[in-house]
């Protein structure tokens, strides 16, 4: 998995890195059931998720898609059959949406 900055960027957004999977095989987490968001991801308070609901599903994997810094929250939190499904639904900033997109157009073709 790569992670990718911009450097002498001029805001925060533009200077954060984002972590962007190297292939969507290797994304295997729950796509069903409750997940427990790690601490340093859980940091708005709020950890407890159930995929089994869709609106909570995508809550979570926006929360992941752009506050993950490591390869294996990535790996072990998202599934890519269901980011597949919901990426037209996520609201994420644009330039994670880009990132993600040039290493997956797929996920452009399904939005």
């Amino acid at each position: 998995m790569n992670t990718e900055q911009v450097p002498d960027a001029q805001t925060y957004g533009d200077r954060r890195p984002y972590v962007v999977p190297d292939a969507l095989a290797d994304l295997s987490g729950a796509a069903a059931g409750k997940v427990v968001l790690p601490p340093e991801l859980g940091w708005t308070g709020r950890r407890d998720y159930d995929l089994d609901d869709r609106a909570d599903t995508v809550v979570f994997y926006e929360r992941v898609l752009v506050d993950a810094v490591r390869p294996g929250d990535l790996a072990r939190l998202i599934n890519a059959d269901r980011l597949r499904t919901l990426w037209p639904e996520l609201f994420l900033p644009a330039r994670v949406r880009r990132l993600w997109e040039a290493r997956f157009p797929g996920l452009a073709a399904a939005a």
